[in-house]
C-alpha cells in the first residue's frame, strides 16, 4: 500500500515523465500557429496594400499603367505622375521583401514569396518602368535593390531574345 508521500512522489514523476513532454509539445505547436497567424496577417496587409497601389493606377488611366507597354508620348505632367506611381510601387515592393524574403523561408514562405516575386518581374517587364528603375533604387534597401535590378536584368534579357526572334 503506498502512502500518500509515495503518491505524490508517483505523481510528480507521471508528471515529470508525462506532462512535461506534452506540455512542451503544446507550447511549441501554438508558438507554430502563431507565427503563421503572423505571417498570414503581413501577407494580407501586403495584398492590401497592393491592391491600394492598383487602385491607384486605376485613379490615372490616361497613363495606362495597367497595360503590359510603355504608355507613348507622355507630357511632362503625365512622366511626373509616371515617376510618382512607381515611386510608391518600388516602396511597396521594398516593404514586401524586406518583411517576407529571408534565405531560409519554408514552403509556405516560399509560395508567398514567389507571389510578390511574380508582381515584381510582371512590372519589370515594362520598358519605362525598368529604364526609371536606377533612380527609384537610391536610397532603398540595397539588398532589395540588389534583388529587383536582377529581376529587371532579366526582364531585360528576355526582352532581347523576344526580339531576336522577331
Amino acid at each position: 500500500m503506498l502512502t500518500s508521500i509515495q503518491t505524490w512522489e508517483l505523481l510528480s514523476y507521471v508528471v515529470t515523465v508525462i506532462g512535461l513532454p506534452v506540455a512542451i509539445f503544446i507550447f511549441t505547436m501554438e508558438q507554430r500557429k502563431e507565427r503563421q497567424n503572423e505571417e498570414a496577417e503581413i501577407q494580407q496587409t501586403l495584398a492590401d496594400g497592393y491592391t491600394d497601389f492598383l487602385k491607384l493606377a486605376l485613379e490615372h488611366p490616361d497613363l495606362r499603367l495597367l497595360s503590359s507597354r510603355r504608355t507613348p508620348d507622355l507630357s511632362p505632367e503625365q512622366a511626373e505622375r509616371v515617376r510618382a506611381i512607381y515611386s510608391v510601387l518600388v516602396s511597396f515592393f521594398e516593404r514586401t521583401y524586406v518583411l517576407t524574403f529571408s534565405g531560409r523561408m519554408n514552403a509556405r514562405q516560399r509560395r508567398y514569396w514567389k507571389s510578390w516575386e511574380d508582381l515584381m518581374r510582371e512590372w519589370c517587364g515594362r520598358d519605362d518602368f525598368r529604364d526609371l528603375l536606377p533612380d527609384l533604387l537610391i536610397g532603398e534597401d540595397p539588398e532589395f535593390a540588389a534583388h529587383l535590378t536582377r529581376i529587371a536584368a532579366d526582364g531585360r534579357q528576355a526582352d532581347a531574345i523576344a526580339a531576336a526572334r522577331r
